[in-house]
């Protein structure tokens, strides 16, 4: 809920532009030639920008649309989901309460939800709260995601907290960094737990409402009015379709915010006043210190040494990414469901923040093209043709993931009159803690279906050897997989094990964590 800037002239062009905070002398004209062009070559249907400079709002404005179906236009006060950009508000949470000694960061998960427990005893007795927020458990990227990915699933807060066990580490306790959304939902639940209200709930009144982000939500069942937003959209051969929001959670912790880029540009402000707000920033929603403690690297995540900004060091805090670009401290995060995402970028040394959120699936595209362009033309860098040069990447990366994908099911046709014996398949498997699924047969064909993620259904399609390729019957769902059958000495299947297909598929279908024994 897991998981790449185009010079603008500031002294040209300058104009005055409506926002609901301020007016101030930006160059808007630059701004939405920037927005409209990588919206037409990402293929995006709505986007919404803000901008905070100096302690003011100098930029909100909607582009395009919230939906293909209605035409409806995207305004500042568009409602997007931000995905796990959520998980700086969850931190801030956490922040408020251990303020007000609930809790402490080195508090130990266990001794708030007895349910909890680890890969072994050691990783049990000794996670804290903060470990929740670091992706350094030793568990691989996005694993247990497939309990929320795709979404219309049954599992629970504490499928989760007994779940972590039955996952192989891929590394020691605390010394890599994996992306990892499973952890917050167990951060949301010790919210609720100390607080005695719901993460949602608690988010909303001690957060949103304080800082009269009047048009945002921790939930989209808190939302009464829903006239204001945007829905996502998916890219299906070049052709944008609308589909469904992605819906509410077990709690929200990992990415459950629905917000406006008017509203998040107070929370940028937020940030960069180090907690505080209000008309002479009186008033705080957490301290300089806690600040410190979110803004401090918790697990070394590596970089790239990019010449063009000079970067030096790249880690996690607790719910921001962390680097340095040149010479100026960078706190970022981005998000992303179907359909939905966005980008939060910080620069405390400018006293810049720029938020981007997007309806489509090109989302990611077009954010990091935009926040890219508006970042370098603040830190007086040149043109760097952002646009063209992420949708060259885009292109050849596409290119090359259509290629695995279409030789696979080239070679599905090309196998389909090889004659395989289908009782050898048919049964019930059982995951340890994905639950039950069922290999029948449909007609002629097999079919592959999760008891517990209803959407995790379609056909199996014989590919080679004891392997199958399953097309997911959920139109949207973009993630093909294999199914690999281990067979006794019979013949006869005993146990299947899963992969994606496509090298490009997101991290959040975690099917290579899946070990399903016939029952």
């Amino acid at each position: 809920m897991n998981k790449p800037r185009f010079k603008i002239a500031l002294l040209l062009f300058s104009v005055v532009v409506y926002n609901q905070v301020s007016k101030a002398q930006i160059p808007a004209g630059k701004v939405d030639s920037l927005v409209e062009n990588s919206m037409k070559k990402f293929n995006v249907t709505g986007v919404s920008i803000g901008i905070v400079k100096d302690g003011k709002i100098v930029y909100t404005k909607g582009y395009g649309v919230k939906s293909i179906i209605t035409k409806e236009k995207v305004d500042g006060n568009t409602q997007f989901a931000i995905a796990s950009n959520t998980k700086a508000f969850t931190t801030a949470a956490l922040s408020i309460l251990v303020e007000e000694r609930k809790l402490y960061w080195e508090t130990k998960v266990k001794d708030i939800l007895p349910g909890f427990k680890m890969y072994n005893d050691y990783v049990t007795e000794n996670f804290t709260i903060q470990d929740l927020l670091t992706h350094r458990s030793g568990l691989g990227l996005g694993a247990g995601d497939l309990m929320f990915f795709p979404n219309g699933s049954d599992f629970t807060i504490k499928d989760v907290l007994s779940g972590f066990q039955y996952f192989k580490p891929v590394s020691d306790f605390r010394t890599r960094f994996d992306y990892d959304n499973l952890l917050y939902y167990v951060a949301g639940e010790v919210i609720a737990k100390i607080s005695g209200m719901s993460w949602e709930d608690f988010v909303q009144n001690r957060i949103l409402i304080p800082l009269k982000m009047e048009h945002s939500y921790a939930s989209l069942a808190l939302m009464k009015d829903k006239s204001h937003l945007a829905m996502p959209h998916a890219d299906k051969f070049g052709k944008l379709k609308q589909i469904e929001n992605f819906g509410d959670q077990i709690n929200g912790a990992p990415g459950g915010i629905y917000a406006t880029s008017a509203d998040l540009c107070k929370w940028m402000l937020v940030q960069l006043n180090k907690g505080k707000y209000g008309a002479q920033l009186e008033q705080h929603i957490f301290s300089k210190d806690s600040q410190q403690q979110m803004w401090t690297i918790h697990t070394v995540t590596g970089f790239n040494g990019d010449p063009r900004y000079q970067t030096h060091f790249g880690g996690y805090g607790l719910g921001w990414f962390l680097n340095d670009m040149k010479g100026n401290f960078h706190v970022s995060h981005t998000g992303g469901l179907p359909g939905m995402l966005s980008s939060v970028s910080l620069f405390p040394d400018l006293n810049l923040g720029i938020v981007v959120l997007t309806n489509s699936d090109g989302g990611n595209y077009l954010f990091s093209a935009v926040s890219k362009t508006i970042e370098d033309s603040y830190m007086g860098l040149d043109d760097n043709h952002w646009i063209d040069k992420i949708y060259s990447d885009v292109e050849s990366n596409k290119m090359h993931e259509d290629g695995v994908t279409n030789d696979v099911w080239e070679k599905v046709i090309a196998s389909s009159q090889k004659k395989i014996d289908p009782a050898a398949y048919i049964g019930v498997y059982t995951d340890k803690w994905f639950g039950k699924a069922e290999v029948s047969l449909k007609g002629k064909q097999l079919w592959f279906k999760s008891y517990r993620s209803p959407k995790l259904s379609g056909p199996m399609s014989f590919y080679n050897a004891n392997s199958f390729a399953i097309k997911w019957e959920y139109p949207d769902l973009n993630a093909d997989a294999f199914a690999i059958f281990s067979l006794d000495e019979e013949g006869k299947a005993q146990s299947i094990k899963m992969r994606g297909i496509s090298p490009g598929i997101d991290f959040s279908y975690d099917f290579q964590d899946l070990d399903f024994q016939r029952l």
